[in-house]
């Protein structure tokens, strides 16, 4: 095997660790949010309610009742 070879094969360099480090800790931030984000639908869902979206459409549900109007 030449020198370069036996490199390659050693132990990673001190920036790959500390790289890892930081890719780790991205990566929990990024799970925690998501977990935030679940928690929040599952209440929300467990809440019951309307599950109205607004999407800037007239819904029935908010209009007002008018008298003399078949509906």
């Amino acid at each position: 095997m030449t020198d370069i070879d036996r490199k390659s094969l050693s132990k990673p360099h001190e920036i790959h660790t500390r790289r890892f480090g930081r890719n780790a800790g991205t990566a929990l931030c990024l799970v925690g949010f998501c977990a935030v984000v679940f928690g929040l639908t599952v209440a929300k869902i467990q809440d019951g309610g309307l599950m109205e979206a607004h999407d800037h459409q007239p819904r029935a549900s908010v209009l007002p009742v008018t008298e003399g109007t078949d509906q």
